[in-house]
């Protein structure tokens, strides 16, 4: 499986958590499942699987751990919004987004912005990809400062 359809996935079962409250292994299964009818060329069984399925089961479940960090975190760089008022998929999306950047090491920040935004036009509304390029712009600005912090309050 490749990041991009992982990304997606884990999109669409943060979504899901956030709706049904569902667990994020019940949510991922889901997913996994509805992604397999509809792309089972890209989700053949494999090491590919394998190794996609844990980057998008750390992508799930890493958000949903880091959530209230990663909220705080946004909320510096949503100017004139709170988090609990974006659309649900600009909210998941920016979840998953920050969590790639501050929390893991695996994919250069500038790529998961592209990601991210590349998701909200698909995903979101019209304006989505602007939004979400706007505040993914701004936080990956202070990333370094902001990961240090982390690293510090540890």
């Amino acid at each position: 499986m490749k990041r991009r359809l992982a990304r997606e996935i884990a999109l669409q079962s943060l979504y899901q958590i956030d709706m049904n409250e569902v667990s994020p292994e019940t949510a991922i299964e889901t997913s996994l499942e509805e992604a397999r009818s509809d792309n089972e060329a890209e989700l053949e069984i494999g090491s590919g699987e394998v190794a996609g399925s844990l980057y998008l089961s750390d992508l799930v479940v890493g958000t949903i751990r880091q959530k209230e960090r990663i909220d705080e975190t946004l909320s510096v760089y949503l100017t004139g919004w709170k988090v609990d008022r974006l659309s649900k998929v600009d909210r998941q999306i920016l979840r998953l987004a920050a969590y790639e950047m501050l929390f893991t090491n695996e994919v250069p920040p500038k790529v998961v912005v592209n990601e991210a935004i590349e998701l909200a036009k698909r995903f979101g509304s019209d304006e989505s990809g602007k939004f979400v390029n706007g505040v993914l712009g701004k936080l990956i600005k202070e990333l370094d400062q902001i990961k240090s912090s982390f690293e510090a309050s540890r």
